[in-house]
């Protein structure tokens, strides 16, 4: 059985940025990412919002960026999933694959998937019309029409931020009142014209072939169905979090994300995180780079005090 200083499971941007400083601190590392480096920004088209590319970058040639500047590292990396994490005292077991892993310290950065509405056509359209992130992709569609489904405080504040980007907005929620706080109700209902709220309504299909070119609505009252012609559609029904190999004893919020510190410290000693899998209110690519550099700076003071 193999032992590290530390492992970091997950190769987003957390993830990357963590094994970065974790290498330049000189410790044992290792690296768990079963896909491809890059995590979520590989599904996004363009980056336009990250500091130092004010002409915005390609997702997958972000990935690349953030891989190769691990190049040259002393860095085992494993291309397995992880099925379970056994916590110990001083020292923590992982299983990869087929194969048992002992680190001093890990950092977990498995980040989380954008909860979808299991439409047919629904991954098929992602990135032609169907998208989970306005602050990504809000820019594709500028002067268009759009639609955003949900009805949270996510929901309201990325459907403002659209309404001044799109020609003309639709808030569907399947509801007859918004979950949302009131100040954000407010905003909506205080806005400019270009926003149109559809309550009780939800959406049973997607239009277009080669993009999308419309949704298939229901009134969940009425049960009267019609259609609606769009651009782009916009989803914020939550998140899942990627948990499954977590032991219970590591604190979860309600919604199954890691509750850490503000050092990225969970409950259990020498058990970090960082990105979208901790409990956070925003969740982008610079928020995961801080907390993963946040995270590497605290397990590796960790790690000084344990050879005190």
């Amino acid at each position: 059985m193999k032992r590290y200083d530390a492992i970091v499971v997950g190769g987003g941007p957390a993830g990357i940025t963590a094994a970065l400083y974790l290498c330049r601190s000189g410790l044992n590392v290792a690296l768990v990412e079963m896909l491809a480096p890059g995590g979520q920004i590989l599904k996004t088209e363009s980056i336009e919002n990250y500091p130092g590319f004010p002409k915005g970058i390609k997702g997958w040639e972000m990935a690349d960026v953030f891989s190769a500047h691990l190049e040259g590292f002393a860095l085992d990396r494993y291309t397995d999933a992880v099925s379970r994490l056994e916590c110990g005292d001083k020292i923590h077991t992982l299983m990869v694959g087929k194969e048992f892993l002992e680190a001093r310290a890990v950092i977990v950065c498995t980040g989380a998937n954008p909860r979808q509405l299991g439409l047919a056509d629904e991954v098929r359209l992602t990135g032609r019309g169907v998208s989970y992130c306005a602050l990504c992709d809000g820019n594709f569609f500028r002067n268009q029409v759009v639609a955003v489904v949900g009805g949270g405080n996510a929901a309201l504040e990325e459907a403002l931020y659209l309404s001044r980007i799109a020609k003309k907005l639709y808030l569907i929620h399947r509801r007859d009142t918004f979950r949302a706080a009131k100040v954000y109700q407010d905003k909506i209902r205080s806005a400019s014209q270009n926003i149109s709220v559809l309550l009780d309504t939800v959406v049973t299909g997607l239009v277009g072939q080669d993009a999308l070119e419309g949704l298939v609505l229901n009134n969940v009252k009425t049960n009267e169905e019609s259609r609606l012609t769009v651009d782009g559609l916009f989803i914020f029904v939550g998140y899942t979090p990627q948990n499954e190999f977590l032991p219970k004893s590591l604190a979860l919020d309600e919604q199954g994300f890691l509750v850490t510190d503000n050092e990225m410290r969970t409950n259990i000693p020498g058990i970090f995180a960082a990105g979208d899998i901790r409990s956070k209110f925003c969740r982008q690519v610079t928020t995961a780079v801080g907390d993963g550099a946040t995270a590497a700076n605290a397990a590796f003071i960790y790690l000084e005090q344990l050879d005190v």
